[in-house]
Parts: C-alpha cells; structure tokens; sequence
C-alpha cells in the first residue's frame, strides 16, 4: 500500500510502498477514504512523543472495514467506521466504565502503530472503540471528528458542563478551536475566539463567535485585557486550543473567579515544563480541567446531533489533499495559516 513515511524525527516525510497491515486479534483493518492532518501530527514528526521509527502518522479517520481478526464481535467487512484517536484496551476497569480515552494500556494509531496517511490501517480492540458512520455522513465529516471535533464537543459539553448564556473565551481557532466554537453556540453560549490568523477569526465569526481577538507572536497583545474588555468579569469557560505556555496562560488569565479552564492543546516540555500561574488558580478557586479525546462509548450523542444537522462539523473541512501533498505538508503544519481542517484523500 502506499503512505507517508517518516524515517527519522524531523526528517522529510516520503510517500512510499510499504507493506499492508494485518487485522490483529480483536481488531479490523481499515480502508482509510478520508483522514485528517493536525498539529499532534507535526508533534509526533518533531519529535515531541515517543514514536518508534521508520513512522506512517494519522489519527483521525473514517474509511470501511475490509478484514476482521478473531474475536471481533460487532463488525463485519463493508462496515462504514471510525474511531478515536485514543483506542481503549477493551478489558480495564477505565475502559469497562466507558472511559477508554484514558485507558492505561492505549493504542494511539498515528503513535504507538502506524497510522493512518496511508491506504490502509490496523485498529485494536474493535468491539471497544470503532464507531458506526451512518449514511447521511460524509467519510470526510466523520475523519474531522476523531481528535478536534470530538476532542471540542467532550471537553465543552463532559468537562467543562457549558451551560446556556455562559461565555466561552477559545484560544485557538485551528480545528479544535473552530469546533468548539461551533459547539459552545449549539450549547447556547456566548464566544470570545483568539487568534494570530485574521482569516480563521473570520470562519469563527462565521461560526458564531460574538468577538474576536486578533494576536501575534511579537505584537504584545494582552489577551486577558482584551477579554476583560470584552467581557465584564471575564469569561465562565476558557479553552486552549493550541497547547502552549503562553496561550495556557491567556486562556486562564482570561476566566473570571470560579471560572473552569478546559485544557486541550498539548502542552509538551519541549523547552522544560511549561509554566501555569497557579496563583490566580489558588486565589480566584479555577477548575483546571484536563480533556483527552473522547471515548467511542459518548459517540451517538453527538452522533446524532450530526446526522440531524444540529451539528455540522462538515463546515469545518476547508481543503482536501492527497498524500504527496501530506508529506510535503507535514513539517511546516505548525506554522501553517490554516483556517479549519486538512483532509487526506489517500486515492489522490
């Protein structure tokens, strides 16, 4: 089959024949027709996670079973599918209680196995974590779903609780920032969107944010300042969408007492730990709350709102590519100006 290989970290990523995978037991093989590209790609290609070497990244994915192993129970070949990025064990008390995105024994395709910039790809525990797309559902629309959508919808709506009327401040309005700005509007609430990239603010807008706040890396832009201004007290909520230090910390310095941080950018230690001001945490009493993924098992909720048009994460998808262009791609994806979110057609 053919896919984007990485040799090395940080090294040129090649579109290249490699063998095709075999469905482990209890796991399914997937014909990937659509995946997505984010920055968790570019951290796994930089470096930033424990990935063994030569590399095929890719998290996000929907495509139809085309091999089945021993024991999978629920699945059949034809089977129109995707998953989280995080797949359970199927067999810990985490996993067994419908919390497999922080199942201790994990599979991650896209890191701790090949993924899914390819034309096929394995899939563990089948019966734990795939997810039936119905009909009414692009391939396309499903593949946005498994880290930023997914990621958006659990952390505002299983972590943080929004509730009508609230304001949302997100920082990051990437494909997880833009998805939860779409989803804090569908919750009813009130959005701030912070951004460096004037054209994505503008899709935020578009989405529904009531204001936005345009940021730079040398401008000095004062993002809690700006929100204060915006927004009397601060914000109920706040999300980091990017996973930084500094936007951590606009993201929290922009709360108002009692407020909730939701964060879900990673947060790598690539120059020592980052630092959080956990002195504003102490003194005005925020929640700081961690957001993973989404298990399969919260999936038909908001499955549902999908197929029924309440939710249209489609919205989301602003460019469709192919491999090549992936590979070519990939090294600069944390620089890029992209205003929503990268599908991989892999027949491209």
């Amino acid at each position: 089959m053919r896919a984007v290989v990485v040799d090395e970290a940080g090294s040129r990523p090649e579109v290249r024949d490699v063998p095709e995978p075999s469905a482990p037991a209890g796991g399914v093989v997937v014909r990937v027709v659509a995946t997505g590209m984010c920055r968790s790609d570019w951290h796994a290609w930089a470096g930033h996670d424990e990935i063994a070497f030569p590399h095929v990244p890719g998290h996000e994915l929907a495509g139809e079973v085309v091999e089945v192993g021993a024991g999978v129970a629920r699945w059949r070949v034809g089977d129109r599918v995707t998953v989280p990025f995080v797949c359970g064990c199927g067999r810990c008390e985490w996993c067994l209680g419908g919390n497999a995105q922080v199942c201790p024994e994990q599979e991650q395709p896209g890191f701790t196995h090949w993924g899914s910039f390819a034309e096929l790809v394995a899939l563990h525990a089948a019966d734990t974590n795939l997810v039936s797309v119905p009909e009414q559902v692009s391939f396309a629309t499903a593949a946005a779903l498994g880290c930023r959508f997914a990621t958006a919808y659990r952390a505002l709506v299983g972590r943080a609780r929004v509730v009508e009327g609230e304001w949302v401040t997100v920082v990051g309005a990437g494909g997880v920032g833009l998805s939860a700005v779409m989803i804090a509007r569908a919750l009813g609430a009130r959005v701030v969107a912070v951004d460096r990239n004037a054209e994505a603010l503008a899709v935020a807008t578009d989405l529904g944010a009531e204001h936005t706040v345009l940021t730079g890396a040398t401008d000095g832009t004062d993002v809690p300042s700006a929100v204060a201004d915006l927004v009397a007290g601060g914000s109920h909520v706040a999300v980091d969408a990017v996973g930084s230090e500094q936007t951590c910390a606009d993201a929290l310095l922009s709360l108002r007492r009692r407020g909730r941080l939701v964060q879900v950018g990673l947060l790598p230690p690539v120059e020592g730990h980052p630092r959080v001001p956990m002195d504003r945490v102490i003194a005005w009493e925020l929640d700081v709350l961690g957001s993973h993924g989404m298990a399969a098992a919260d999936y038909p909720a908001m499955m549902a709102l999908i197929a029924s048009g309440a939710l249209q994460p489609q919205r989301l998808v602003e460019r469709t590519i192919g491999l090549e262009e992936a590979a070519a791609l990939l090294p600069a994806f944390d620089r890029a100006t992209v205003a929503g979110i990268t599908v991989i057609d892999p027949t491209r």
